[in-house]
Protein backbone atom coordinates (compact mmCIF):
# COMPACT_ATOMS: atom_id res chain seq x y z
CA UNK A 1 0.00 0.00 0.00
CA UNK A 2 1.04 3.48 -0.40
CA UNK A 3 1.15 5.61 2.21
CA UNK A 4 0.79 9.32 2.40
CA UNK A 5 4.23 10.28 2.86
CA UNK A 6 4.38 9.08 -0.98
CA UNK A 7 1.64 10.02 -1.86
CA UNK A 8 2.75 14.19 -0.89
CA UNK A 9 6.48 13.70 -2.48
CA UNK A 10 4.18 12.38 -5.71
CA UNK A 11 2.06 15.25 -5.07
CA UNK A 12 4.78 17.79 -4.60
CA UNK A 13 6.85 16.34 -8.00
CA UNK A 14 3.55 16.79 -10.40
CA UNK A 15 3.29 20.63 -8.72
CA UNK A 16 6.82 21.31 -9.96
CA UNK A 17 6.90 19.45 -13.05
CA UNK A 18 3.45 21.32 -14.34
CA UNK A 19 4.35 24.55 -13.02
CA UNK A 20 1.47 24.83 -10.72
CA UNK A 21 0.65 27.48 -8.25
CA UNK A 22 -1.68 27.36 -5.36
CA UNK A 23 -4.53 29.04 -7.11
CA UNK A 24 -3.83 27.01 -10.27
CA UNK A 25 -4.26 23.79 -8.41
CA UNK A 26 -7.21 25.51 -6.14
CA UNK A 27 -9.28 25.97 -9.94
CA UNK A 28 -8.67 22.61 -10.82
CA UNK A 29 -10.45 21.32 -7.36
CA UNK A 30 -13.03 23.90 -7.74
CA UNK A 31 -13.79 22.01 -11.04
CA UNK A 32 -13.80 18.53 -9.38
CA UNK A 33 -16.25 19.87 -6.85
CA UNK A 34 -13.91 20.07 -4.18
CA UNK A 35 -13.20 22.80 -1.69
CA UNK A 36 -9.40 23.18 -0.08
CA UNK A 37 -8.45 26.14 2.00
CA UNK A 38 -4.90 28.16 0.56
CA UNK A 39 -3.65 27.61 3.92
CA UNK A 40 -4.15 23.87 4.05
CA UNK A 41 -3.37 23.31 0.64
CA UNK A 42 0.18 25.39 1.49
CA UNK A 43 0.64 23.16 4.50
CA UNK A 44 0.64 19.82 1.80
CA UNK A 45 3.40 21.62 -0.27
CA UNK A 46 5.55 23.22 2.69
CA UNK A 47 9.20 21.62 2.86
CA UNK A 48 8.66 18.57 5.24
CA UNK A 49 5.07 17.84 4.98
CA UNK A 50 5.82 14.35 4.02
CA UNK A 51 6.48 13.79 7.57
CA UNK A 52 3.30 15.45 8.88
CA UNK A 53 -0.09 14.12 8.88
CA UNK A 54 -3.20 14.99 6.63
CA UNK A 55 -6.61 13.63 6.60
CA UNK A 56 -6.99 11.21 2.93
CA UNK A 57 -10.34 11.74 2.43
CA UNK A 58 -10.29 15.76 3.42
CA UNK A 59 -7.43 17.03 2.25
CA UNK A 60 -4.69 14.36 0.28
CA UNK A 61 -7.59 12.97 -2.26
CA UNK A 62 -9.28 16.21 -3.21
CA UNK A 63 -5.48 17.50 -4.24
CA UNK A 64 -4.20 14.53 -5.65
CA UNK A 65 -7.86 14.48 -8.06
CA UNK A 66 -6.92 17.54 -9.49
CA UNK A 67 -3.36 16.76 -9.96
CA UNK A 68 -3.30 13.57 -11.09
CA UNK A 69 -6.87 13.47 -12.98
CA UNK A 70 -6.70 9.75 -10.75
CA UNK A 71 -10.21 8.96 -10.89
CA UNK A 72 -11.39 10.21 -14.56
CA UNK A 73 -9.81 7.05 -17.49
CA UNK A 74 -9.07 8.36 -20.24
CA UNK A 75 -8.26 6.92 -23.47
CA UNK A 76 -4.41 7.52 -24.01
CA UNK A 77 -4.33 5.36 -20.62
CA UNK A 78 -2.41 1.98 -20.92
CA UNK A 79 -4.27 -0.73 -19.97
CA UNK A 80 -2.34 -1.12 -16.46
CA UNK A 81 -3.13 2.76 -15.48
CA UNK A 82 -7.29 2.46 -16.83
CA UNK A 83 -7.40 -0.94 -14.70
CA UNK A 84 -6.18 1.15 -11.11
CA UNK A 85 -8.36 3.74 -11.96
CA UNK A 86 -11.13 1.91 -12.30
CA UNK A 87 -10.28 -0.35 -8.55
CA UNK A 88 -9.70 3.19 -7.32
CA UNK A 89 -13.30 4.61 -8.27
CA UNK A 90 -14.81 1.32 -7.35
CA UNK A 91 -12.96 1.65 -3.92
CA UNK A 92 -13.36 5.10 -3.60
CA UNK A 93 -17.47 4.12 -3.78
CA UNK A 94 -17.48 1.59 -1.65
CA UNK A 95 -15.98 3.40 0.65
CA UNK A 96 -18.72 6.06 0.55
CA UNK A 97 -21.42 3.33 0.70
CA UNK A 98 -19.61 1.69 3.30
CA UNK A 99 -19.77 5.56 5.15
CA UNK A 100 -23.55 5.68 5.06
CA UNK A 101 -24.06 2.52 5.88
CA UNK A 102 -22.37 3.50 9.22
CA UNK A 103 -24.18 6.48 9.36
CA UNK A 104 -27.22 4.81 9.12
CA UNK A 105 -26.11 2.23 11.66
CA UNK A 106 -25.10 5.21 14.02
CA UNK A 107 -28.71 6.05 13.50
CA UNK A 108 -30.32 2.82 13.99
CA UNK A 109 -28.39 2.67 16.98
CA UNK A 110 -29.33 6.29 18.52
CA UNK A 111 -32.70 5.76 17.57
CA UNK A 112 -32.48 2.17 19.91
CA UNK A 113 -30.77 4.00 22.45
CA UNK A 114 -33.08 6.27 22.56
CA UNK A 115 -36.25 3.79 22.99
CA UNK A 116 -34.33 1.97 25.43
CA UNK A 117 -34.35 5.16 27.75
CA UNK A 118 -37.59 5.97 27.40
CA UNK A 119 -38.69 2.11 28.63
CA UNK A 120 -36.11 2.40 31.23
CA UNK A 121 -38.13 5.68 31.92
CA UNK A 122 -41.25 3.95 32.54
CA UNK A 123 -40.27 1.14 34.27
CA UNK A 124 -38.73 3.86 36.25
CA UNK A 125 -41.43 5.80 36.64
CA UNK A 126 -43.68 2.65 37.34
CA UNK A 127 -41.49 1.44 40.00
CA UNK A 128 -41.43 5.25 41.51
CA UNK A 129 -44.97 4.63 41.92
CA UNK A 130 -45.40 1.26 43.27
CA UNK A 131 -42.63 1.77 46.11
CA UNK A 132 -45.17 4.97 46.71
CA UNK A 133 -47.65 2.38 47.08
CA UNK A 134 -46.02 0.34 49.54
CA UNK A 135 -44.95 3.54 51.59
CA UNK A 136 -48.79 3.94 51.67
CA UNK A 137 -49.32 0.89 52.97
CA UNK A 138 -46.49 0.39 55.45
CA UNK A 139 -47.87 4.06 56.96
CA UNK A 140 -51.38 2.65 57.12
CA UNK A 141 -50.31 -0.63 58.33
CA UNK A 142 -48.41 0.92 61.19
CA UNK A 143 -50.97 3.46 61.91
CA UNK A 144 -53.20 0.42 62.28
CA UNK A 145 -50.82 -1.21 64.69
CA UNK A 146 -50.21 1.94 66.78
CA UNK A 147 -54.52 1.52 67.18
CA UNK A 148 -53.79 -2.26 67.97
CA UNK A 149 -51.08 -1.69 70.59
CA UNK A 150 -53.13 1.43 72.27
CA UNK A 151 -56.22 -0.98 72.09
CA UNK A 152 -54.34 -3.82 73.84
CA UNK A 153 -52.42 -1.35 76.44
CA UNK A 154 -56.11 -0.15 77.67
CA UNK A 155 -57.44 -4.05 77.77
CA UNK A 156 -54.43 -4.71 79.98
CA UNK A 157 -54.46 -1.07 82.27
CA UNK A 158 -58.31 -2.20 82.45
CA UNK A 159 -57.23 -5.92 83.42
CA UNK A 160 -54.90 -4.71 86.09
CA UNK A 161 -57.88 -2.22 87.31
CA UNK A 162 -59.87 -5.57 87.47
CA UNK A 163 -57.44 -7.63 89.07
CA UNK A 164 -56.61 -4.84 92.12
CA UNK A 165 -60.39 -5.42 92.62
CA UNK A 166 -60.74 -8.70 92.80
CA UNK A 167 -57.63 -8.86 95.16
CA UNK A 168 -59.05 -6.07 97.21
CA UNK A 169 -62.22 -7.15 97.42
CA UNK A 170 -63.51 -7.76 101.04
CA UNK A 171 -66.13 -10.40 99.74
CA UNK A 172 -63.03 -12.20 98.68
CA UNK A 173 -61.51 -12.19 101.89
CA UNK A 174 -64.38 -13.13 103.51
CA UNK A 175 -64.66 -16.68 101.10
CA UNK A 176 -61.15 -17.42 101.71
CA UNK A 177 -61.45 -17.85 105.81
CA UNK A 178 -63.93 -20.34 105.12
CA UNK A 179 -62.08 -22.67 102.58
CA UNK A 180 -60.29 -25.13 104.29
CA UNK A 181 -56.71 -25.62 103.86
CA UNK A 182 -56.32 -22.09 103.09
CA UNK A 183 -54.06 -19.65 105.14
Amino acid sequence: MINTRDIIMKLKEVREEKGLSYSNILDLMEKNGDYLSKSTLSRVFADGSEDVSFKYDETIRPIAKALLDIETIEDDDNMDVQAMKSLLKYKIQRIEELEKQVKSLESSIDKEKIKSHEKMEKERAAFARSIEFLKEQVNYKDKRIDLLLEAVRDKDSRYQEILKLIISCPCRMSHEAKVPGST
